[in-house]
């Protein structure tokens, strides 16, 4: 992580914080610039130099983005040139730093080069955050946003320290009226707390406690894993993951809110659709939109009949996979998925009764993120193998299973699936309808339950106990 959470938590974010709320309302700038220089600091923290690549990346793209703007008026062919140019600089740069080492290897594999397969560091956030300029173009090439003539907007839209390093992903013509006008009340203040607080629960009281079997799990030999072995692992990493993930957009979403900034939903429950395609618009939601916007409308979308259609669906989920890391499991992966959403296209799938539908759309879910957390094709498939066939109980696997099975993890485990569910939204509705009373008092209520989930967070943390993100990766 760039900070450790305690010292995030306990040091940078109140510092920076107060001295962002001591300066007056109408400052705005002043009030950007202590979020950049912040955001700035934050980073170079953990990347001392990488933070010059960030840099470089943001002069470029306001550079280009102004060119691009200004070719618009005269000559929109060299404004189309330059959009190209930019977009693959900046793809440039994400391939170098971070599929370098994959496509050596691959092609070291292939071919019996004996080539030397370099080793580049990843810059944490870089997938975000270079996805975040090539839609700021995009945006001002298709006259969406005008290009800002404040590089300072620029940097701080790119660089804003809630979402540098895991996103969510965010687009300039859902933030450019806030860069310049925007409050933060202190309903606002505390919705944002509250939220946060929400999010760190997600990360440290149930995805480390998943992380902790599921590393364990896959850290065994292949030939302890039975089908209690195999499922426990894989149940365990589809919540791991949606609670890692979704824990750190609530945490950025809350901050951002603190400081002003209102970001879209990232999530949406997303283990309760009911088709791949659906799933799709409740997981990851900034991501899987920047890929409908900027990637499969441009190649045509379905415009273009259902065969066209279905080859733009697998290129978007290729380039998806990729995406998530530089390894062929994750490519499979996506391949996977845009697999079911072609079938989807041509099976009446949807016309199943909801339940089956939310069955069948888990199971294919679960199936996928084993090969999206296996390290190696042989353990993913093996997995997956043992799922279903795997009727074996040696003492070896039936121990490692049993011992999985704490209290701990039982207790988590239960708690974990009914907030995939959304449950929260019922009890809301039902409180938004209830006397002003009930509604004071359960709103009192979620602030101190708040608080004392923060307060036990703290003490997991002050522990050392496990603590990582899964997308600090990408």
């Amino acid at each position: 992580m760039v900070f450790s959470s305690l010292t995030f938590i306990c040091v940078f974010l109140p510092l920076v914080f107060l001295a962002y709320s001591v300066i007056p309302a109408q400052q705005i700038r002043i009030k950007n610039y202590l979020l950049i220089l912040a955001s700035l600091f934050f980073y170079a923290f953990g990347e001392p130099v990488y933070v010059l690549l960030m840099l470089g990346s943001t002069v470029f793209n306001y550079l280009f983005g102004r060119l691009i703007a200004r070719d618009l008026v005269g000559n929109k062919r060299r404004a189309k040139i330059a959009l190209a140019a930019a977009i693959l600089v900046n793809l440039a740069f994400l391939g170098v730093f971070k599929y370098a080492g994959m496509f050596v290897l691959t092609a070291d594999t292939i071919l019996g080069l004996s080539l030397q397969i370099p080793v580049v560091a990843l810059p944490i956030g870089i997938s975000f955050y270079t996805f975040q300029a090539i839609s700021y173009l995009i945006d001002v090439y298709r006259s969406e946003v005008q290009a800002s003539r404040s590089y300072a907007q620029v940097l701080l839209y790119i660089s804003f320290f809630p979402q540098l390093t895991a996103g969510p992903i965010i687009k300039y013509h859902d933030v450019e009226k806030q860069l310049s006008r925007r409050k933060a009340g202190i309903e606002d203040i505390a919705q944002g707390m509250r939220r946060f607080c929400l999010g760190l629960t997600k990360k440290v009281l149930i995805a480390n406690t998943m992380a902790a079997t599921v590393d364990s799990l896959y850290g065994a030999s292949l030939s302890e894993v039975n089908i209690a072995v195999a499922w426990i692992a894989a149940l365990g990493y589809l919540l791991q993951i949606y609670f890692d993930f979704s824990g750190y957009s609530d945490m950025a979403l809350g901050l951002a809110r603190m400081f002003g900034f209102r970001y879209k939903e990232n999530f949406n429950y997303p283990y309760i659709s009911s088709s791949i395609q659906e799933f799709w618009r409740r997981w990851h939601i900034s991501l899987s939109t920047w890929f409908k916007e900027y990637l499969y409308i441009p190649l045509g979308g379905n415009r273009k009949g259902k065969l066209r259609g279905g080859l733009n669906k697998l290129v978007v989920f290729f380039t998806c996979g990729l995406w998530h890391g530089a390894s062929w499991t994750f490519v499979i992966w996506g391949l996977f998925h845009g697999l079911f959403l072609l079938l989807e296209t041509y099976l009446p799938i949807k016309r199943l009764p909801k339940p089956l539908g939310v069955v069948y759309s888990l199971l294919v879910v679960t199936v996928g993120f084993v090969l999206f957390r296996a390290e190696t094709f042989e353990q993913g498939f093996y997995f997956i193998s043992q799922m279903f066939t795997g009727f074996h109980f040696e003492q070896a696997s039936t121990s490692l299973a049993l011992q999985q099975l704490t209290p701990l993890f039982i207790v988590v485990l239960i708690i974990a699936i009914i907030a995939c569910t959304p449950l929260k939204l019922a009890i809301e509705r039902r409180v938004a309808t209830a006397k002003t009373r009930i509604r004071q008092l359960t709103t009192a209520g979620s602030y101190v339950l708040a608080g004392v989930l923060f307060f036990i967070c703290m003490l997991s943390l002050s522990s050392g106990g496990y603590n990582p993100f899964i997308y600090f990766r990408f």
